[in-house]
Order: C-alpha cells, then structure tokens, then sequence
C-alpha cells in the first residue's frame, strides 16, 4: 500500500506518534492575539451574509443652551446638526485547513484538529495584522535600516493618536525584530527595581506603557503583512482603528472517509479585517523606501 503526502499516519507522520511529543505541536501559536475580540474587535456576521457594514462617524460640535435668547434660547428647541458618516463593508474571507488520517498510524485525531484549528488561528493573525500596514506611518529614531525601537518612539507616537482626538484604550502589537531592543530599554536602570520591569522580565508581558497595552507578535514583519521595505517595528492603535468581522468561531469537523480508510479533518473559519480609521493608530517603522 503506498503512503502518499495527502493521508497521514505514524509511517509519514512518526513524529506525532509519542504523546509527549504530540502536546507540544505549535504551542507557540496556541492562543490567537485577535480572535477573542478585546484587542480589535470582531463583529459578530448572521449567516447567510458573506460581509459586514461598519459605520464611521464624524464629530459634531455641542452647542451651548443659555439665557441669551435666540436659537439657544432654554424654551426654544435648538437646531440639529447631523455627524457626517461613511461606511465600509469588511468582506469575509473563508480560510480552510484539511488533512487525511489513516487508521493506520495511531495519530490521534484531536491532536491533529488542534493543529489544523491552529493554522486557522495563524491566518487570521496573519489577516488582521496585515491591516496595520495602512496606519499611519512613524519612522523610528537613528539610523535609516538599523533603527532601534525605543521607548522614546512610543511616546511620540500615543502624543500623536491622542492629538487625533482619540482618547481610548490603546493597544500595542510588537514585532518579534524589535521585541528584544524594548525589553532591553524596560531592563535598563531607568526602570530598575520597579514593578513594571519585574512584570515585562518574568513574563514577556510589557503592561501598560504610556497607557498601551504591548503584545508580541511573530507576524508584524514585511513577509506577512505583503509590505516592501517598510520594517515594521511595532502597531500602536484603538479599537476604532481596525476591525474584523466573523461568522462564529473556528470550526473543527472530524468525520469519517471510508475511501482513505481513515477520518478526514478540516477547520475553517469565515472572517475579514479591514483598516477603518488610519488616525487612529500608528506603524512604526525603519522604512528604506
């Protein structure tokens, strides 16, 4: 009988065959930075529906009832003023993973749904950070193609999305190149001895600087996000700022294929990310365009 690349088992699949080995598949990617909603949102599609409607408000100026009489006058109904609105529709894309299990093998089928369900959370990561691209753009301080991302460049950039206007909850995304330089400034003696240095050294996890929750990310480089020259360093932005849209969760449907003598395993997932408001946020980057 030949084994081919398309129906996994122990034979090409040996690897999977020792359980202690098998827990420990893609554990780095086994949380989603985005599909839980509370760093971009994600708007919940009916099905049936293969996009989503987001509006974008502008701002109106408050007017001021006095007793001065006129159009403000407290008995006087004043005049209505209408926020300018757009929209933008966030199309969904339906991304799919699929793979064939042998009965021969003793490759236990959950453990492969999880790492079928994990590349679904890979291209969804890998969808919504590509949006961050269309921030609005900061270059990073020192020399063009070997900048170093200080805590200087963060400041600068919260100083900006807050002069936009924008006064949420910021979050901020990390790139893997620059997370060792901005871990290296926390450890300096600046912050030596404080509790925010011993939270960002024991865990990985920044805490909040300057009011920006730092999240790393292996896929905010050039490669993933489909940008030329531009060195990502890191995303800082509001939930305003991007959204993605979603009909459900990601899905893991094991079922039996008599043919392949085996189970069939696929995980899919319909979702789509879309930039909303470029000023609310920023890209820092060591761009040598």
């Amino acid at each position: 009988m030949a084994y081919v690349n398309e129906y996994g088992s122990g034979i090409n699949l040996d690897s999977m065959v020792v359980p202690v080995k098998a827990a420990t598949v893609y554990a780095a990617h086994e949380n989603s930075l985005y599909l839980p909603g509370q760093i971009v949102p994600n708007i919940q599609v009916p099905a049936g529906s293969a996009s989503a409607q987001v509006p974008l408000m502008g701002s109106v100026e408050a007017v001021t009832v006095t007793s001065a009489g006129g159009e403000t006058d407290p008995g006087v109904d004043f005049a209505s003023k209408l926020p300018a609105n757009t929209k933008k529709t966030i199309a969904l894309d339906l991304h799919a993973s699929r793979t064939i299990l042998r009965d021969l093998g003793g490759i236990d089928t959950s453990d492969m749904g999880r790492i079928m369900g994990n590349a679904i959370a890979t291209a969804v990561d890998k969808a919504v950070t590509t949006q961050f691209a269309s921030l609005t753009a900061q270059e990073l301080t020192g020399a063009v193609g070997a900048g170093v991302l200080a805590l200087s460049d963060i400041f600068t950039a919260v100083g900006t999305i807050r002069g936009q206007g924008e006064g949420g909850k910021l979050f901020g995304v990390v790139g893997t190149n620059q997370y060792a330089n901005l871990l290296s400034a926390i450890g300096s003696n600046s912050f030596a001895g404080g509790e925010f240095q011993n939270t960002a050294m024991r865990n990985g996890y920044f805490g909040n600087i300057a009011g920006v929750e730092c999240y790393v990310s292996s896929y905010l480089n050039d490669t993933d996000m489909g940008t030329t020259n531009q060195n990502p360093a890191m995303a800082i932005f509001s939930q305003d700022a991007v959204k993605m849209a979603s009909q459900g969760g990601v899905s893991v449907e094991v079922a039996r294929r008599p043919e392949a003598v085996g189970f069939d395993i696929v995980a899919s997932m319909a979702m789509g990310a879309l930039m909303i408001d470029a000023s609310r946020g920023i890209i820092i980057e060591d761009s040598q365009a």
